[in-house]
């Protein structure tokens, strides 16, 4: 499952890499994230209640933040268990500057399996959809705060 968004924060693109991988943030703007732990640096292990219709349940796994090229881009890895089925996820994010700020575009593949699979490609993407971009609207809220924007 190919998923992609561009997004802008009002904010200096140095700032907006940083803030992007900070764990207070992400821990607030990951949806329906209930625990966020730093294990060791950039990696997490993460608890998130998550389903498609009425399929739903709580997943664990870890996030990982690789590849680090600042302030220009990152890897993001994600992998996860749940009742519902698994998830795993690579996405690269980059970083660019833009007239109003920092242009974020995201570039992913996730693959699921399990119950949660079985909902079909026409469910989960704009499901995928609708997280990340609740992850980047928050994101932009909390970091364009941080900077008075």
């Amino acid at each position: 499952m190919k998923l992609e968004g561009s997004y802008t924060i009002s904010a200096p693109r140095d700032r907006v890499f940083d803030l992007l991988r900070d764990p207070q943030l992400l821990r607030t703007c990951i949806p329906n994230c209930e625990e966020l732990t730093e294990v060791s640096p950039g990696r997490y292990e993460a608890t998130i209640r998550a389903g498609i219709g009425s399929i739903r349940g709580t997943f664990t796994g870890h996030v990982e933040i690789s590849d680090l090229q600042p302030p220009t881009s990152y890897r993001l890895l994600v992998e996860g268990a749940g009742g519902p089925g698994h998830v795993k996820g690579d996405a690269h994010v980059t970083l660019a500057d833009a007239a109003d700020g920092t242009r974020v575009d995201v570039l992913g593949d996730g693959q699921v399996g399990g119950l949660i699979a079985g909902v079909g490609q026409r469910m989960l993407l704009p499901s995928a959809r609708s997280m990340m971009n609740q992850f980047f609207t928050c994101m932009k809220t909390k970091i364009e705060a941080s900077v008075g924007g």
